[in-house]
């Protein structure tokens, strides 16, 4: 195990195999990692003040981009192109960005690029973002699972999905016909599937969790499916017990599927585990849809063609499946913007059809979050991730993108690793991160 604690990479950062992927990853942690400090952008001499509530929609309007590689970079450049508005775009490398928007955020730009979730809630609660909720009455071709994802806790809209990529049960469709299995649908038949797979000579679930944060992903599922979305998101958010029944119950039943699991789990990358999806010796894998970047195009196509997902199975029919994990990048507007009228006729526009595909057009890694993008360009896993994510109530955005980032790597990223070193140790594990929960401040 390499000790280091990572972060989930966003839809930003990855996508999938339309072309060779190899250095897809490696791209985004090349980035350029000195020299610039995020502030502030825009021209000091700007008329305006910083009093929202005015301005002109025809007006130069600001826009902090954290497209910084070339090709997301254009990609972003043509579907602001798209909306015929005057827009000034600042960019900054994105880990910069990221790492420095506590400051940022206190004298943004306009409109600027960020995530959903509790990374636009925790900033919505703090009072440094526009109420966009008139925004999305001209946002139609929005779901309402892409709506509660923009949410805050006021019930106020503060922000506009761009694109996505959901997490879900892959697998290798030649894989199932040879050996005849059925998707499963609930728990139960998720076991029983194991069980054959096990009989098959197959581990059943690939498993990585090199960098701590793969197997949060399995938290959060098991937790939608066990406690229902609006639970996940209160323990998220520092307002459930992590000693709660309701907790164990979703280590308890995580725990039933460990013997299915590749040995060593906290040893090994998402890479390597996806190798052994595609190689036919583990026969499912919970990732985001990116595990065919682990494919090369050129001399692998018939891997990524070959890989397919299903949703994940039911264990409270309570709740079904009517959540989703799927991290969303998008835009938010400044408490107050110097163009209101502007960031908000931006906003509108980025939230349309034809922005995205703009953005598309130039780069083809991503799944719409509008319902009514161009898809004809989709290979098959983006257009059931259409599908998946378009019908679902509720998207979760991944465990250390609804939680505090900092609580998520150093607590709970490290009693996900506990727990798979020892599965008994249920009970000291939720115990110590209730403990280390109290010295954090939640949104």
């Amino acid at each position: 195990m390499t000790g280091k604690i990572e972060k989930s990479p966003s839809p930003s950062e990855v996508g999938f195999s339309l072309m060779s992927r190899r250095t897809l990853l490696a791209s985004a942690a090349a980035v350029a990692a000195g020299g610039v400090v995020l502030a502030a952008c825009g021209d000091d001499e700007d008329e305006g003040g910083s009093g929202g509530g005015g301005g002109d929609a025809g007006g130069e309007v600001t826009f902090g981009s954290n497209y910084s590689d070339e090709k997301p970079k254009a990609a972003m450049q043509a579907a602001i192109d798209s909306a015929g508005l005057n827009v000034k775009v600042n960019t900054v490398d994105h880990n910069t960005y990221q790492e420095n928007f506590n400051t940022y955020v206190q004298q943004p730009d306009d409109v600027m690029c960020w995530f959903a979730g509790y990374r636009m809630r925790a900033f919505a609660g703090k009072g440094v973002l526009g109420d966009i909720s008139d925004v999305w009455g001209n946002l139609p071709d929005m779901s309402e699972g892409f709506k509660n994802a923009a949410t805050g806790l006021d019930g106020k809209q503060y922000f506009v999905p761009f694109y996505f990529y959901p997490w879900a049960i892959h697998y290798r469709k030649s894989l199932f016909e040879e050996k005849g299995y059925a998707i499963p649908n609930n728990w139960a038949e998720l076991l029983e599937l194991c069980e054959k797979m096990v009989a098959d000579g197959i581990t059943p679930f690939a498993a990585a969790n090199d960098g701590g944060w793969p197997q949060m992903g399995m938290f959060d599922m098991i937790n939608l499916r066990t406690n229902g979305y609006d639970f996940h998101v209160s323990l998220m958010g520092g307002k459930e017990s992590w000693t709660d029944d309701k907790v164990k119950q979703v280590f308890t039943n995580w725990g039933t599927i460990l013997d299915y699991y590749q040995p060593d789990v906290n040893g090994r990358t998402w890479q390597d585990a996806a190798t052994a999806l595609g190689n036919k010796e583990a026969g499912m894998y919970l990732l985001g849809t990116f595990v065919t970047s682990n494919f090369d195009a050129e001399t692998q196509q018939d891997i990524i063609d070959d890989i397919d997902f299903f949703a994940f199975p039911i264990i409270d029919p309570v709740h079904g499946k009517d959540a989703v994990e799927a991290p969303i990048d998008g835009f938010m507007m400044a408490k107050s913007p110097k163009n209101e009228a502007g960031a908000k006729a931006l906003l509108t526009a980025l939230g349309g059809a034809a922005a995205i595909d703009a953005f598309l057009a130039v780069d083809p890694s991503s799944v719409a979050a509008n319902s009514k993008a161009k898809t004809d360009g989709y290979n098959a896993l983006q257009q059931k991730s259409a599908e998946l994510v378009g019908s679902a109530k509720y998207i979760a955005q991944f465990l250390d993108r609804d939680t505090d980032p900092d609580f998520a790597a150093k607590v709970v990223g490290k009693a996900i690793q506990d727990f798979l070193a020892d599965p008994s140790s249920i009970d000291t594990v939720l115990s110590t991160v209730e403990e280390q929960k109290q010295t954090y401040t939640f949104e």
